[in-house]
């Protein structure tokens, strides 16, 4: 798997009480930064968004990295993991 890096992580909770949060991150050999958006209403099921982070790339870059996400669950953990810690929740 591509090197991750985070840039920016953040949770919250919104007027409803659902979990809702993000990362931005870059990976290793990919020219954009991505920026994946979070929410649940439990905590426990995850619905999430995968969008460039500023620029945009390639289509079939950020079509690699959405299949990445999709298909590897350590990958989208993490991820989740680092908006929860900066949120300050427990994961």
């Amino acid at each position: 798997m591509s090197q991750l890096t985070i840039e920016r992580a953040d949770m919250r909770r919104d007027e409803e009480n659902n979990f809702v949060g993000y990362a931005v991150f870059t990976m290793e050999g990919q020219a954009a930064a991505y920026e994946i958006t979070f929410l649940s209403k439990n905590g426990k099921d995850w619905d999430y968004s995968l969008n460039f982070a500023g620029e945009s790339g390639p289509e079939e870059d950020f079509l690699k990295v959405d299949a990445l996400i999709e298909e590897n669950d350590d990958l989208f953990d993490d991820l989740l993991d680092a908006a929860i810690d900066a949120g300050g929740f427990e994961a």
